[in-house]
């Protein structure tokens, strides 16, 4: 027989952005329920020990346990309930809301609901996904995973490693392998510049002299048991590896950190609409996707450079989810936004004006601009003005690209833009207006180096 839970709300994922959306939606008076398929609250963040998360939510330099201990605690005090080590196999809507099938230790289980929030993080890539070919032996790890072995299984991956992708768990891992013994032979970075954080490359690498070599790869794996070592080459301006560049070099541990994907299988179940750029839920500023009742945040809408952003949209998207599961949720009136030459992503993609209040946009830039370029965002009033909403909706899904006429809204320059490091603004939705037709983001290239 299958047990049936009927709750408020729901929030899949259990980790910072997750217990965010959570403890808000409580604090808001709704009762939710955080369905985690681990058997602890916290997410990746139990695994990494080092510090610098917290700067921005709470002033200080946590490390992760502690950032989650927090998360944890302010759930318990909202009285926030959690069905651990549970999986979600199925997810439906209904007449009155959703309906999702949970399996765990307990048997199967019907969790009914008003609103559902997405809070499901991310994966990482793996070596048949960047197309590395050879052999297939033990000793090749995405980062996480070897990060997982060390700070939590106290267990060595391997001795002599090599590390090919510059992302920041990979730079964090050289760090933290070489501070236990491990040698590490190198970081193989495919693109011309590091794609993680400058200051982790400056304090996990430059710091320990573990060497970056740039515009370089992996192309072969060598062991049959046990890796042996690996070929690496240099790469060509479109990343194809260079005939006669091919060197061996002796490793028993290959570690990928070669980029991450919001995981959002249960979202495309839904049909809710995906960001083919960010791989994520389309959002609006409240992180409301455009699904009626389905929410999302985190790293399932976009991959952030810092928790305490993740956790600002789940507070976003818990108090969303409350407003609708209680019905008090006003329609909404969507803007597109839409992001010029230059930019590589922006979310959210839609804001929505009938309730004003505050707007903040996250941006990435597709090119390294070092001199002072100016991002701008503006009001289109153009010939869609006064579209109902779903039209404006569809415009913002063609991908199509404009220029503000309109009401500027930010303008703003920056000392440095790298693709690796998102840059975030909030504008006043209110100073929208009724007549927009878009929200349109400029980046001046023209602009650099002036003033």
């Amino acid at each position: 027989m299958i047990d049936v839970i009927e709750t408020g709300a729901v929030v899949l994922g259990g980790g910072p952005a997750g217990l965010a959306a959570a403890s808000s939606c409580a604090e808001a008076g709704v009762a939710p329920l955080v369905i985690e398929r681990e058997e602890r609250l916290g997410g990746i963040l139990k695994q990494c020990i080092h510090d610098g998360f917290g700067l921005v939510r709470y002033k200080e330099k946590l490390t992760g346990p502690e950032y989650a201990l927090r998360d944890r605690a302010r759930a318990r005090a909202a009285g926030v309930p959690a069905m651990l080590e549970t999986f979600v196999s199925s997810a439906r809507r209904t007449d009155d809301g959703f309906s999702l099938h949970c399996v765990n230790r307990g048997g199967v289980h019907e969790v009914r609901c008003r609103s559902l929030v997405l809070a499901t993080g991310c994966r990482e890539r793996t070596d048949r996904q960047v197309f590395i070919h050879g052999d297939r032996p033990a000793g090749v790890y995405t980062a996480g995973l070897a990060q997982y072995m060390v700070n939590v299984q106290g267990l060595l991956p391997g001795r002599r490693v090599v590390i090919l992708g510059s992302g920041d768990i990979g730079l964090i891992m050289a760090r933290r392998l070489t501070l236990e013994g491990v040698e590490v032979e190198g970081v193989y970075e495919i693109k011309p510049e590091p794609s993680g954080l400058t200051r982790n490359v400056r304090q996990c690498l430059h710091d320990f002299g573990i060497p970056l070599h740039l515009s370089a790869t992996v192309t072969a794996v060598h062991g049959r048991g046990r890796v042996k070592g690996v070929t690496v080459a240099d790469v060509d301006d479109r990343l194809r590896p260079l005939p006669g560049t091919e060197r061996d070099v002796p490793c028993d541990t290959l570690v990928l950190s070669v980029g991450l994907i919001p995981e959002n299988e249960l979202a495309a179940s839904l049909d809710v609409p995906i960001d083919p750029v960010t791989r994520g839920p389309r959002v609006d500023q409240n992180m409301h996707t455009l699904a009626d009742g389905v929410f999302a945040c985190g790293n399932a809408v976009h991959v952030n450079d810092l928790v305490d952003y993740v956790s600002e949209s789940g507070d976003a998207a818990g108090r969303s989810a409350a407003r609708w599961a209680t019905g008090d949720a006003r329609p909404r009136t969507l803007v597109p936004v839409k992001a010029g030459a230059g930019f590589l992503s922006a979310v959210p993609q839609f804001v929505d004006i009938s309730g004003g209040g505050q707007a903040t946009f996250f941006f990435r830039t597709n090119a390294v601009l070092p001199d002072g370029a100016l991002v701008s965002a503006a009001v289109d009033a153009g010939a869609g003005a006064g579209e109902p909403t779903g039209a404006r909706a569809n415009a913002a899904a063609d991908g199509t690209q404009a220029s503000a006429t309109g009401r500027a809204l930010f303008s703003r320059r920056y000392r440095s833009l790298r693709p690796p490091e998102m840059e975030r603004f909030t504008v006043d939705a209110g100073a929208v207006g009724d007549d927009a037709d878009a929200i349109v983001l400029t980046l001046d290239r023209k602009e650099a180096g002036r003033g």
